[in-house]
């Protein structure tokens, strides 16, 4: 009888023991911080003016539709659009995608998020989306989308003029 006893403590002792370890705030579990990078990302674009160098739309090469525009990236989330005579504004973010709500395979990864309030039949509106950053220098951001409906894929590449 006491051994029974013995080897019931002893499990339950091994039990506790075990779900003491576990913890939901394991660093193995949770996501990457990306506020850092983040941080640079944005000092990086509100530096200065910049200009689309190549924008492909699934397929098509777009980049000739903003020949021309100087992009502002304002601190205030402002994104200001202007060629001399036409001036287009949105808004534009960086943020975490940590709870990968659009089409990339990546938990992790940081969207650069563009937004111009315009009809779908400007040219403008084929850059709203949250673009995946496949590289960024002091003089280069380039994006990528993949299309999660045609399954097509978009390149947009800003440098600094």
């Amino acid at each position: 009888m006491k051994r029974v006893f013995f080897y019931g403590l002893l499990l339950m002792l091994n039990f506790s023991l075990m779900s003491s370890m576990c913890s939901s705030d394991d660093d193995d579990n949770s996501p990457n911080d990306n506020s850092q990078q983040i941080a640079q990302i944005q000092n990086t674009a509100e530096s200065g003016t910049w200009r689309i160098t190549n924008f492909v739309d699934s397929g098509q090469n777009e980049t000739s539709d903003f020949t021309g525009y100087n992009f502002s990236f304002n601190s205030d989330g402002t994104l200001v659009a202007t060629n001399g005579s036409n001036t287009v504004s949105g808004t534009w973010s960086v943020t975490d995608d940590s709870n990968s709500s659009d089409d990339s395979s990546s938990d992790d990864d940081i969207d650069f998020n563009i937004f111009f309030p315009v009809p779908e039949s400007n040219n403008f509106e084929d850059l709203n989306d949250d673009w995946d950053i496949v590289t960024t220098s002091s003089n280069t951001i380039e994006l990528i989308d993949i299309s999660g409906g045609n399954g097509g894929t978009d390149f947009l590449t800003f440098e600094r003029n």
